[in-house]
């Protein structure tokens, strides 16, 4: 459902993500994983069409992101690192206003709202303001936003920000309900979210993709190594750091 062919993003001379390729399927749960201002965020905004490829080709549920971007968007819900909203507007009518545009109306709004309200544990907060909600409540009505439309594809970036310990166990369980014939890519820069989420693992730094594969065969290579899993990952990616000595040598 989200093909990504050999992506490359520029701004000038700076390489922001270089030549990354993955393919998600219906059903998946993957982890996007990197330290801050690793391109996660970046390649995310081109594939919900934010942001030109310079070259590459992405496509969301078969619709190409560059030639048909509408289309792309109609079937995806992407939850933004930094969650925008209308202030002002009570919760249920910011909802309702974002699912009018996604082309959502009548009966099946209605019935959608109803979903997001409980699946997102929103209800309690409906008739209030965005700006009245606490940020843990927002970051559950930014989720309702992406979901409102009942999308194929799913984007989410640092979804968890704000959720205290209980929400984030519930958060987690809701994701996996939401993956049965949907793909869900989520981005973090925590190592235990991703792996108490995700089946598999996407693993970048400088833009450059350092790994692709499933959880298990991670677990293993960091076991085969005499290392846990978080140890492994941060020895991947300083040793693709442009500023890692010669010396260096990968997983130490």
């Amino acid at each position: 459902m989200i093909d990504v062919v050999d992506v490359t993003k520029r701004y000038g001379s700076v390489v922001a993500v270089e030549g990354v390729s993955f393919h998600v399927n219906a059903g998946d749960i993957v982890g996007f994983l990197g330290p801050n201002g690793a391109g996660k965020s970046t390649l995310l905004k081109m594939m919900c069409t934010w942001l030109p490829l310079t070259s590459g080709r992405i496509t969301v549920a078969g619709h190409d992101v560059s030639s048909h971007p509408l289309e792309a968007r109609r079937v995806l819900g992407y939850l933004t690192e930094h969650n925008a909203m209308y202030e002002t507007m009570r919760v249920d009518q910011y909802l309702r206003f974002v699912g009018r545009l996604r082309g959502v109306s009548g009966p099946w709004l209605e019935e959608r709202m109803a979903w997001v309200g409980e699946k997102c544990s929103i209800k309690d907060v409906f008739k209030k303001r965005v700006n009245q909600c606490s940020k843990g409540y927002r970051q559950r009505v930014g989720v309702a936003a992406a979901l409102i439309h009942d999308p194929q594809v799913i984007l989410l970036d640092e979804p968890t920000h704000g959720l205290d310990p209980l929400q984030v166990v519930a958060f987690r369980e809701f994701i996996r309900e939401l993956a049965e014939g949907r793909a869900i890519l989520f981005s973090s820069h925590n190592l235990s979210e991703v792996a108490s989420i995700s089946d598999r693992l996407l693993v970048i730094s400088h833009g450059r993709l350092l790994v692709d594969t499933s959880l298990q065969e991670m677990q293993d290579r960091a076991a085969s190594h005499g290392h846990d899993l978080e140890s492994e990952v941060l020895g991947l990616v300083r040793s693709s750091s442009p500023s890692a000595g010669e010396g260096s040598e990968p997983g130490s």
